[in-house]
């Protein structure tokens, strides 16, 4: 059965950091792409970050690039999202969630498997 949990969301002002962890059991880690997407109050889940299944290659959303890192360790079926320079408007909650495709801008529809999700809330 496969489980991702998130965990390290929390309550920061606007400016700080936050990493967000993702923890991967049930599955062959190192087959899958894995990504970050986030959802809004009252908006849809949309894409943050995504790493290949060796975490040669990333790609980010235009909100968050330069900002935001994305890293995984396979070795321990993890990944992380490294969060700077956080904004109101990154206020969301976290979903990890993996795939056996890769593809540059990735939708929703393309997913697996998903987290719980984890709360990040920015105050101004």
């Amino acid at each position: 059965q496969v489980q991702l949990v998130e965990s390290g969301g929390g309550l920061v002002q606007a400016g700080g950091s936050l990493r967000l962890s993702c923890a991967a059991s049930g599955l062959t880690f190192s087959s899958y792409v894995m990504a970050w997407f986030r959802q809004a109050p009252g908006k849809e889940r949309e894409f943050v970050a995504t790493i290949s299944w060796s975490g040669g290659s990333t790609r980010y959303a235009d909100s968050v690039k330069g900002r935001f890192t994305i890293s995984r360790d396979n070795a321990k079926n993890t990944m992380a999202l490294q969060m700077n320079s956080l904004l109101p408007e990154d206020t969301a909650v976290y979903y990890c969630a993996v795939t056996s495709k890769w593809a540059a801008t990735p939708i929703r529809g393309l997913f697996d498997y998903w987290g719980q999700g984890t709360q990040v809330t920015v105050s101004s």
